[in-house]
């Protein structure tokens, strides 16, 4: 049942392979925690009571919240497959609650540096500058790690200076691109690699490879570490950078949104929650209340 509905989440809802990988772990979980504690690994037979007790387990084994929220949602979407085939007339979670938690705020890189890491960016571009080029990247793009990794050659014009992202649910978005990235991006292809096996990418390995996502990491996070001690560094952080530093620039959210691919402005408002203290600096400076009280002291 697991294989089937991997075929029609990757088939017929065209998720990415990143994501059926991630319901197939989620699911190869439960699957074993069913047999170690019930002796059979058969769905229809699962009840509330156990699922309470799956979370429990990987409450005790310290799993993150978020992390147990994920699988709760990969076997929500299971059990709706399951209901849709007949194979149960309800859904063992319909009285599970998500579990709740206070995210850890991470504060994106500040404009200086950014422009500390892309000084050497700036230099023309040499054989062993893709990993510069990457972050360089991302930041002016927003995108996402898998975007980047799956960027086709085709889809970057650089006479019109914009890019065609393929982002999540294989929805495409178009982002504009700036003079100097797009320059640099046409000078690396006098250089790449011609590919092996991936025809069609645009960012390969020195073997001609597609680069994959723990190359990207590994990339963003060594170059981070040069110019700040903050403790995340990750492509994520080059992409909360991109949208708080376009927020703070004045951009309207709903453009903002457009540009990260979201689906929704709540995924797009949770960038403003980095821009308190200007908010305050700006509510200080400009509402009556707070120059009234100014003046008093």
């Amino acid at each position: 049942m697991i294989e089937r509905f991997l075929e029609y989440i990757a088939v017929e809802k065209k998720y990415s392979e990143n994501t059926v990988l991630s319901y197939r772990r989620d699911l190869n979980d439960f699957s074993e925690f069913l047999l170690r504690t019930e002796s059979h690994q058969n769905f229809s037979e699962v009840d509330k009571k156990i699922v309470r007790n799956f979370i429990s387990s990987l409450g005790e084994n310290k799993v993150a919240k978020r992390s147990i929220n994920r699988k709760l949602s990969s076997l929500r979407s299971f059990y709706r497959f399951m209901m849709q085939l007949g194979e149960v007339s309800a859904s063992p979670l319909a009285q599970i609650q998500t579990l709740k938690f206070y995210a850890e705020p991470h504060s994106p890189f500040s404009v200086e540096e950014m422009e500390n890491l892309t000084d050497e960016a700036h230099k023309p571009i040499k054989k062993d500058a893709l990993k510069e080029l990457i972050i360089e990247t991302l930041y002016q793009t927003g995108m996402r790690r898998a975007e980047l990794t799956g960027l086709l050659i085709e889809n970057v014009d650089f006479e019109n200076l914009q890019l065609k992202i393929t982002g999540k649910g294989n929805k495409q978005r178009i982002v504009p691109i700036s003079n100097d990235l797009a320059a640099r991006l046409e000078q690396y292809l006098e250089f790449r690699r011609p590919s092996t096996g991936n025809e069609g990418y645009f960012f390969v390995s020195a073997k001609g490879r597609k680069v994959n996502d723990k190359f990207v990491y590994s990339a963003v996070k060594s170059y981070l570490s040069l110019v700040t001690s903050k403790p995340k560094k990750s492509p994520h952080m080059l992409r909360h950078s991109f949208a708080t530093h376009l927020l703070e620039g004045g951009a309207e959210i709903s453009k903002v949104k457009v540009l990260m691919g979201h689906s929704s402005l709540a995924s797009t408002q949770v960038y403003t929650s980095a821009n308190i203290e200007q908010l305050k600096k700006v509510f200080n400076q400009a509402h009556p209340r707070a120059i009234e009280k100014s003046k008093d002291i």
